[in-house]
Order: structure tokens, then sequence, then C-alpha cells
């Protein structure tokens, strides 16, 4: 009854000293720590960052090194044996955003040091480099590309050239809002709250202006106008990462990507919800829009919306070329299928969950041929996707009827949109690692490792 040989699973213990001197370890540590503050902050996932936290540490000779990602800080410790102290550094994450081209320059670099270290120095003074480079863009394009997002997205769903107009200047208006209160130091929640209300405002104007007389008002739905304004501000969370991250085994990553996304969510509703109740009590309700989620039966436009779309994202993202004209395409294709599905009466949760999945696999197996960020295609790509219409309607559904019948209307619409969301998140994530496997196999390589091992990526799962 008794076994004969050790365990299968072996426990997890500290490898011997490696011989590395203290001020070489120090200066190794603190290259690595900053190469992985600077990548989470740049929008890459914990699974990502760890790797390449231990791919720079075992570069220099480093073996026994522990790294530990908590979204807001990262930690790693050193341990050089019993008889001597650990090197231990703790950095924490004060601002994330997107900013993928900066992020495949990081990747690009680590993966450069790795092939052929050179000395610690060099490689910081490249590291600097890197991390201080202008952005491929300059600013009002930025602003200019969200503006022609949010426009797509009311072409997609039915809104004229009016409603059109009308979310081009609400979403100038955001990205500048955004921007100020960013340098006034105003939390997330409040700036997703006042940004909420700028297309909220601009569709109780269509209103006004609709009962005042003027004729293109009254025929437009000022509802897609909040729709597309929606669109624009869930396009900046990270649903997909959360995903990644938990399917990945780091749960307090997760758990914190994830709450952010329901706060800022949470902020949007109430920007929504303060412009409604009040044009309400004021006779400038906004109805809901009668006009299905597809809005234009035009395949064609659909498709180059959903184009336009992610390519427009991918742009304010800062992602290159090459990511942006792929965005592009995959945004096209994922619309497709989902658009397919849901004329043979398939849920709009699955059907978005279908075409991320297959948007998730496309991407990472091409991304790596075309040496880009796959994460910043997978991204762009599920924005056309994004349920905007459909949270507009769960919280137009709550303001119009205040009680319970109020909430037994919204909140299922407001279910189904955060079904839509988790749809996508999953399919993504289904798809990068199926993308993966598939890697893996054809490579004769293994997989990631787990969180808190030690040991480095191998063959195509090192950061790209």
């Amino acid at each position: 009854m008794r076994p004969t040989g050790p365990p299968t699973d072996e426990i997890p213990v500290w490898t011997p000293p490696d011989g590395v001197d203290t001020a070489t370890a120090r200066a190794v540590i603190d290259l690595a720590m900053r190469a992985g503050v600077a990548m989470l902050a740049t929008g890459a996932g914990a699974a990502d960052v760890n790797a390449t936290v231990l791919l720079l540490a075992r570069a220099y000779g480093l073996r026994s090194v522990h790294v530990d990602v908590t979204y807001t800080s990262i930690g790693v410790s050193y341990h050089r044996g019993p008889d001597a102290d650990p090197v231990t550094v703790l950095r924490v994450v004060t601002r994330r955003t997107q900013d993928y081209t900066r992020l495949e320059r990081l990747r690009t670099l680590v993966q450069s040091l790795v092939d052929d270290p050179v000395e610690v120095q060099e490689a910081r003074i490249r590291f600097e480099a890197v991390i201080s480079a202008p952005h491929p863009y300059r600013r009002w394009l930025v602003t200019l590309a969200s503006a022609l997002l949010a426009s797509a997205v009311a072409v997609l769903i039915g809104g004229g050239w009016l409603v059109t107009l009308v979310s081009f200047v609400s979403a100038l208006s955001i990205d500048r809002a955004q921007h100020a209160l960013a340098r006034l130091g105003i939390a997330p929640f409040f700036s997703q709250v006042v940004a909420a209300a700028i297309p909220s405002v601009g569709a109780t104007a269509l209103v006004f202006a609709g009962l005042k007389g003027w004729t293109a008002a009254g025929q437009a739905s000022p509802s897609l106008v909040v729709a597309s304004g929606i669109v624009l501000l869930l396009s900046g969370l990270s649903v997909v990462g959360a995903a990644e991250d938990a399917l990945g085994g780091y749960y307090v990553t997760a758990g914190a990507r994830a709450f952010e996304v329901v706060v800022q969510t949470l902020g949007i509703v109430v920007g929504v919800t303060l412009v409604l109740t009040i044009g309400n009590r004021t006779g400038l309700y906004i109805a809901v829009t009668s006009t299905a989620s597809f809005g234009s039966r035009n395949l064609f436009v659909q498709l180059a919306c959903a184009a336009v779309i992610s390519a427009m994202f991918a742009i304010s993202s800062y992602a290159v070329g090459r990511a942006t004209l792929m965005s592009a395409v995959m945004g096209a294709v994922g619309w497709w299928i989902a658009s397919s599905l849901q004329v043979h009466d398939i849920g709009a949760a699955s059907s978005g969950a279908a075409a991320a999945a297959l948007i998730g696999f496309l991407s990472r197996l091409w991304a790596r041929r075309l040496r880009m960020s796959p994460l910043a295609v997978t991204v762009a790509s599920i924005v056309p996707l994004l349920p905007g219409l459909t949270v507009y309607q769960g919280i137009s559904q709550i303001i119009a009827e205040p009680g319970a019948v109020g909430l037994t209307k919204g909140l299922p619409s407001l279910a189904g949109a955060a079904g839509i969301g988790l749809g996508l998140a999953a399919g993504v994530s289904l798809g990068t690692y199926l993308a993966r496997v598939l890697s893996a196999w054809r490579h004769g390589t293994r997989l990631t490792p787990a969180p808190g091992s030690s040991r480095p990526l191998l063959g195509p799962d090192r950061p790209e």
C-alpha cells in the first residue's frame, strides 16, 4: 500500500545560491522591477509582467527570484541562501494607461536583453530611452480618433447625420474633460461620472431642439448619442485583462481589475442617471430608440463601421500601424460573426463570446508573425461588440418607472449587458489560450508556468 518513490507533486523550494554578488543582484532586481512596473502601467497582464521579471533576472544569472503582482504593486524577492539576507523590493504602480506602442517596445527590449545581455548600466540606459520615447501620434490625433470611434458607433446602431455629429462633438468633449480631470488628480470614478454626463447632455439638447420645432432634431434618436458615449467609455475598461489574469491564476490582480471595471461602470451609470433624471423632471424625456442593435441593415456599412471603431480605438491606445490595420480587419470579422449568429436566434452574449474567441485565437497567431502585441489587437477588435445601447436601455427603464416596476425592467437589461461583457472577455481569453496551446504543441514547448514559479517561459510563450 505504501509508495516506493518520492511524491510526483513536488513542493517548490529555494534554489541554492547562484554566486551573484550583492551589488550586481541589486542592480538586476532594480532593472527587472523597472521593466515590470512599466509593463503593468502600460496595460500588460500579470502573467506577462511576472514572466518578464523572471526572464530578466535569469538572463543576468539570478535563479532564486520570486515575483508577486497585485495590480497596484509589484514585489520581487531574491533569496541568496540561508547565510545571507534576501534582496526584497516593492514598487507601487500609481498610474495605469493603455499604451501598446510603449508596451511593445518594452517587450522587444526585454527580449533583446535576454538573447544578448549587456552591462546592467547599459541596459538601464536603453530602458530609460524606451519609456521616455515620444508617442507615435500627437495628442490631437488621439482625441480625433476617440471622436471618430463614437461617430462610427452612432452610425452602426442606426444614428442619422445629426446623431453622428452630436456624438462626434460629445466624444471630443469627453476626451478633453477626462484629460483635464486627470491632470487635476480627480479620481477615475468622478471622471467617469462627468464623462458619462456629457453625451447625456447632448442627447437632452437634441430633445429640447425637437420640442422647439427643429425638424431634424425631432426625427433624430437622442438615445443613440448616449449609447455611443457609453461604448466609448466602456472601451477603456480592462475587462479582458481581468479575465486573462483570473484564468492565469492571478486572482488578486484579477479581482482588482474586475472591481475597477465595476466602479468605473458604476460611474457611467451615475453620470447618465443624473442627467436623465433632471431631464425627466423638466419634461425632456429621452426615449430608448426602437432601432435594433444592428441599426444599419447594410452589411457593408456595418463591417466598415466595425473596422473604423476598432482602428480608432487602436490609435487612441497608441498602437502601431500594423496593429491598427489588423485591429480593423479583426473588428470587421468579429462583427460579421456576431451578427450572423444573432440572425440565427443566438443570444447576444453567446454570439459575442464566439466572435471574441475567434478574435483572440487569430490575433494571437497572427500578431506573433507580424511582431506586434496581440493584446492591442484583441482589445480593439471587441470594441464594436460592447453593449452600449443595452446599458442605456437598462438605465432608462429604471429611471422612467421608479420603484419595483422600473427595477424589474431595468436590472435584467443591465444584467444582459454584463453578460455580454463577460462573454467577450471570456471568449478572448479562451481564444488566446487555444492559440497558445496550438503554438506550444507545434513547437514542442510547455505553457506558461504557474504563478509564483521561478521558472521562466520557454519558446513561443516568451514575451513577443
